[in-house]
């Protein structure tokens, strides 16, 4: 007997979680992490940016770490995790020379990204605590993850 199952992701973790998340994701799409911020109000002409909200997410203040923040760099591309007023994981993405719409794509595969992380290691962490035997994983073309799982 088999069973498939879709997971609907519903990220609440704190600080120390997501950045977790947030860094294994970013090598899987070339970006690495810098420890400068983002330009703000004094960004260089020519230099655009977009800002994307992981909904049904949110980062526990509670659990320390609500002012904290990671930024990552690819390819003259900034990109600024941070927990925004309510609480939800939040990018900002910025770029000289992209336009809005590319700064958004790549924050969305970003934020997909990390989300898959958080997902993923939750899934498995949650499986071997119910001693549950991971018997195969695969990453499709699409990036899709399938984990085959034995219950005994």
């Amino acid at each position: 007997m088999s069973t498939v199952l879709v997971i609907a992701p519903l990220v609440i973790a704190n600080w120390s979680v997501i950045s977790a998340a947030v860094m294994g994701a970013i090598g899987t799409v070339g970006f690495s992490l810098v420890q400068e911020t983002l330009h703000h109000e004094n960004a260089e002409r020519g230099t655009n940016r977009a800002e994307i909200e992981l909904e049904e997410s949110e980062i526990l203040e509670s659990a320390g770490g609500s002012g904290e923040q990671l930024v990552v760099e690819r390819d003259g591309v900034r990109a600024l995790f941070c927990r925004d007023e309510r609480g939800a994981l939040k990018v900002c993405v910025e770029g000289k020379g992209y336009s809005k719409g590319q700064l958004k794509q790549i924050g969305e595969e970003l934020i997909g990204r990390v989300t898959q992380q958080y997902v993923y290691h939750r899934v498995v962490s949650e499986l071997g605590e119910r001693n549950m035997t991971v018997v195969s994983e695969e990453v499709t073309a699409d990036k899709t993850v399938k984990i085959r799982v034995r219950n005994w």
